[in-house]
């Protein structure tokens, strides 16, 4: 496209900075977003908490729960210290209602 005359130039200026506002836009979202640190507790990981649990209540220790491979044992040990923080706030409300 070649432009010969003022005012198809400023419409191509017009066109141009338009896309520019438009690629900020998507840049600014895509800054915003975050792929690192801690998953939320979403529906995956309360079927897989919860997975360990009824493994982990019904007499399996840590390590044959890894063993079967569906969660790595630093996993393991984050679920059972939350189970256990769990357990301890329970705890904890029923001595005070008591």
């Amino acid at each position: 496209m070649k432009i010969t005359t003022l005012d198809e130039a400023l419409e191509r200026i017009k066109e141009l900075e338009k896309e520019v506002a438009e690629l900020k836009g998507e840049n600014e979202k895509l800054r915003k977003r975050n792929f690192g640190g801690r998953k939320k507790h979403d529906e995956a990981w309360m079927a897989a908490y919860n997975d360990f649990i009824s493994k982990y209540e019904s007499g399996m220790t840590l390590m044959e729960i890894v063993a079967e491979g569906d969660i790595s044992r630093r996993t393991a040990y984050r679920y059972l210290a939350y189970y256990r923080e769990l357990k301890k706030i329970a705890d904890d409300s029923k001595s005070v209602q008591k």
